[in-house]
């Protein structure tokens, strides 16, 4: 099984919209959501009503046992991350700033406070008899993002039926998730955006990949919005013999699509013809 990975160095590119369309193209059995902050594939995507979950234990958390704690106030003073607060005679802390480094507990001198692993979001896996769709939802300001990529990404490996291809759906910039996404992956197409800062972050999201030795792919999207940074963009994977397999023109289409929930590879438009180019160019450089 081949696994394609979807990226854009940053959001709001269409890498989402090019993704849900692949998985139509491709007929693919196997798919993922690493978008694990913010998910959203599965909302154009045909699945199952009730996906399997599975919690998430991320890291750890300070707990304080009131019922110990004396307000002494050693724990606060030692926090570098201004975790812990007092309320009324007793020490509480704050989730959302806990980092779960154990400071606090090896200076309390009652033992009131503890270690606790966290659950920091959810699995989710959708399974038919002949595909698996696998994402997950990253609890609001927690960490270990790459973490649960890893997770998702190991459950739809276990559970995918033989199939030829796998669909990856990444997250946007370069941070610990895409990172986590780009391990083991045979290919990621990168979709740019024609502006200063898609260029910018573009030759950003190539320099991380180029050091974990991905192969990658470039198009761009809504390239007519800006003919000269196409070409730049163009010009720039020629330089760096970089496979650049196509452009997606703007069309109102796409959003009317995406609005109704529905993938653009099932509306008839210029954006979906180039689409499936683009697919079909991608296909050829994984060797299917």
């Amino acid at each position: 099984m081949k696994k394609l990975l979807l990226l854009s160095g940053k959001g709001g590119t269409g890498k989402t919209t090019t993704a849900a369309a692949f998985l139509r193209f491709a007929n693919a059995k196997a798919a993922a959501d690493c978008d694990v902050d913010a998910p959203n594939l599965h909302l154009v995507s045909d699945l199952p009503p009730q996906p399997e979950v599975t919690a998430f234990f991320g890291g750890d958390k300070a707990v304080i046992d009131a019922d110990k704690c004396v307000g002494c106030g050693l724990c606060a003073q030692t926090c570098r991350f201004h975790a812990l607060t007092k309320n009324g005679d007793v020490y509480r802390v704050d989730e959302f700033s806990c980092e779960g480094c154990g400071v606090c507990a090896y200076v309390c001198p009652q033992g009131a406070v503890t270690l606790q692993q966290d659950m920091a979001g959810e699995q989710r896996l959708y399974r038919r008899s002949d595909s698996v769709f696998s994402t997950a939802m990253l609890k609001m300001g927690r960490g270990n993002s790459g973490k649960l990529v890893s997770h998702v990404k190991s459950a739809m490996a276990q559970k995918a039926p033989e199939c030829p291809l796998a669909i990856i759906d990444g997250s946007p910039g370069i941070g610990c998730p895409v990172i986590a996404s780009l391990s083991g992956v045979d290919l990621a197409l990168l979709v740019a955006e024609p502006s200063l800062s898609g260029i910018s972050d573009l030759k950003r999201l190539i320099h991380s990949a180029s050091i974990f030795h991905t192969a990658i792919a470039v198009c761009v999207n809504k390239w007519d919005t800006s003919p000269a940074n196409t070409a730049a963009i163009e010009a720039f994977c020629t330089e760096n013999q970089l496979p650049f397999v196509g452009k997606i023109p703007y069309d109102k289409s796409a959003s009317a699509a995406i609005n109704e929930g529905k993938s653009l590879a099932d509306t008839d438009c210029p954006a979906r013809d180039a689409l499936y180019e683009i697919f079909v160019k991608t296909s050829q450089l994984l060797g299917i």
